[in-house]
This record gives structure tokens, sequence and C-alpha cells, in this order.
């Protein structure tokens, strides 16, 4: 969908929330069609970075789109399911096996934090605005996105965030772990995108079993992943790759296998 957008350029793709007359608000049909669009990129074995980004610099996305809330959210049962597309779409990213990277200019605000948080690393400009305005629309947020939420700041900034429904700037998401990275706007999307080639470059099967490791000291997946993680890295051609390339004192060429 045009409201949708993938990029790709080598090794890195960027999906583009591309509604800028809308500040890039999430509508539902957006909402439902995220996880076809990632999983359509985790199939690209090419693929070893993600970037996620709203079209622009006015904002990375001012949330979900309100306008719609009557329709789709109008009583329990309709903001149930809402609820469901929604949390859907945000696990498809959370469990993309390689890295990923919410690139923050402007608006960072509700659905849309989610979706950063939903993405492993944040990488913020000055003129990023973050925040969950949940309290001053008297709706709860979601089980799993609060859990990301503590998880990057802590339960005691989550409560502040979610109580207050206030909105923090980049400097102050930088301390409170909110964002991992502040730059000048002009200089984000250079910055951001450096450092996820310098992350292409590292081992995939690496980066997908710390993936797996973190998600386990949250509590998620079987206990089986770990021990095969660990296994299979020591069975690949990329760890002999990687002890042959360290011995010959050369960059190390990886495959993901």
């Amino acid at each position: 969908m045009d409201d949708l957008t993938l990029l790709r350029e080598d090794s890195v793709a960027t999906l583009v929330l591309n509604r800028p007359q809308r500040r890039n608000a999430i509508s539902v049909a957006m909402w439902r069609a995220l996880p076809p669009v990632i999983h359509e990129v985790q199939a690209d074995a090419s693929v070893r970075v993600l970037i996620v980004r709203g079209a622009g610099d006015d904002a990375f996305t001012s949330g979900a789109d309100i306008s719609e809330f009557e329709r789709v959210r109008g009583d329990v049962a309709s903001a149930r399911a809402y609820s469901v597309t929604v949390a859907d779409a945000e696990r498809a990213l959370a469990d993309f096996p390689r890295p990923t990277i919410a690139m923050i200019h402007g608006a960072c605000v509700g659905g849309g934090l989610s979706v950063a948080l939903a993405c492993d690393l944040r990488w913020a400009s000055q003129t990023a605005r973050l925040g969950i305005t949940a309290a001053r629309l008297g709706i709860v947020y979601g089980l799993e996105s609060t859990r990301r939420l503590a998880d990057a700041v802590g339960p005691s900034h989550a409560r502040d965030l979610l109580y207050s429904g206030r909105l923090v700037d980049a400097d102050e998401a930088l301390r409170m772990g909110l964002v991992n990275h502040v730059c000048a706007a002009d200089r984000l999307e250079a910055e951001t995108r450096a450092y996820a080639r310098m992350l292409a470059e590292r081992a995939p099967l690496s980066q997908e079993g710390a993936k797996t490791m973190l998600r386990h000291l949250r509590g998620a997946g079987t206990s089986s992943e770990p021990v095969r993680c660990v296994d299979r890295a020591y069975e690949s051609a990329d760890y002999r790759e990687g002890v042959r390339a360290f011995l010959e004192k050369r960059p190390p060429v990886f495959r993901g296998r």
C-alpha cells in the first residue's frame, strides 16, 4: 500500500510510514498491512538490517490515527479487535530476527512510540518529542507495549510517562534510556545509515542469537532455543570465517550460514 513504502539499499532495508499529510499517523489499514510487509523483508536473507522511519522530517509518526477512533474503537468489542490488530503489527516488528532501528525525527507519540519501542534501537534527532498520551485520551496502553516501555526505561520512568502523558525532548529521552543516540537533525539519516551498514557487516547468526537470548531474559520463547542458537553458531561457516579473519588480521565476510 502507498502508506507503507519499502526501500532497499544493499543489505539495509527501510520501511517508511508514508502519510506526511497526516504527520504519518497510522491508520488501521496500515496496522493490518505491517505484518505482511515485515514478513516480506524477513524472507529476504540479503537484508541484514531494517530501519523504520516516517516520511519527511516533521514526524516519525504522531501515533494512531485518532480520526478513526469513533469508527474502529467505538465500543468494547471493536476496541478489542483494534488492539489485537495493533499488537499483531508491533509483534511482527519485535520478532523480526535481525537488527531493527527506529530513525526518529519530530513527533513520536502514542502508537508511534509503540512502533519505535518494537524496534531494537532508537536513533533520534534533536527535534524528537516522545511520549505516551493514553492518559490524555482516557485509554489504557496495551500490555506488550507497556512491557517494552518498562524494559527500555525502567518502571519508574514508565510510570512517569504513562501517568502524565507528557512529551519528553530528545535529551531527556536519552537520559532515561528511551532512545540510544541523539544527533543534529541534518545528521540523523547519515549517522543512522552508517550505523546500520556497520551492523550489516557483523555476523547475522550472532545478532539473531543475541535477540533470542534477550527475548528469553524477558521470559519469552522455548527453553531449547538458546542452546540451538549457540550450537548453530559453532557449526556455522561464519564462525570459521570469523576465526580465520581474526588470525589473518583482515575484516571477516559473513554470509549468515
